[in-house]
């Protein structure tokens, strides 16, 4: 049995909602492909993480199908905790998708890393907020690996969105980090995503090809697989 560390990234300011993951401190417990994406079945999260090395924050991030090269609310989460592990976060995320740079602000601890790797989310505007809150799913079985969304308050860059991707097998996504980081790509602004059930992410633009996404993080009861 394997112990897993379990959070929930994009909490609210209330430590409600939030995305959940999976996070096994011990990556030599689980020392090949085949065990990692069991666990990560096994748990059920969009996306679970394996820490290779706390001290150089090495991790790598698993679906239940494969190895996945980046995924927002997995970084988001495995920053922050390890920040609680060593005492700080580290000044850089060490991925299969790359060095991403992670710092925290204002108790949000963001995450920097290449739109390249992030999946190629199709954005689509309804007329309101309303419109979006009161989807059962994709507006069409054509719709997929999308985020409906809607201005809450444009001027202050605040937007409603829901995230569907069963083609992954995420009928609904309750926080979709990359999703959000292309989002703020898309505006060229710093946006506030009220997604999924009421989580929250942050994301801004970064440098070109870049964006970063940031949220609180809560830590729930532990499991084991």
């Amino acid at each position: 049995m394997v112990k897993v560390r379990v959070l929930r990234a994009f909490a609210n300011v209330n430590h409600e909602h939030g995305n959940r993951l999976g996070v096994i401190e011990d990556g030599a417990s689980l020392p090949d492909l085949e065990a990692r994406t069991t666990a990560a079945r096994a748990l059920g999260y969009s996306e679970s993480v394996v820490i290779e090395d706390p001290e150089t924050a090495t991790v790598r991030m698993y679906s239940a199908r494969k190895e996945v090269p980046f995924a927002g609310h997995a970084a988001v989460g495995v920053s922050w905790l390890l920040g609680q592990m060593t005492g700080h976060v580290p000044t850089v995320l060490r991925t299969a998708a790359g060095e991403a740079p992670t710092w925290q602000e204002d108790g949000i601890t963001w995450v920097r890393s290449t739109l390249r790797t992030t999946p190629a989310w199709w954005h689509e505007r309804l007329s309101g907020a309303d419109d979006v809150e009161a989807l059962h799913g994709p507006q069409s079985p054509l719709q997929d690996m999308t985020q409906l969304w809607a201005w809450i308050d444009e001027p202050g860059g605040i937007m409603r969105v829901r995230t569907f991707a069963a083609k992954v097998g995420v009928d609904e996504d309750e926080a979709c980090g990359s999703g959000a980081m292309r989002m703020a790509a898309a505006h060229g602004r710093s946006l506030t995503l009220i997604h999924g059930g009421g989580s929250i992410i942050y994301a801004k633009p970064g440098p070109p090809g870049y964006a970063d996404v940031g949220g609180h993080v809560v830590e729930d009861a532990p499991r084991t697989v």
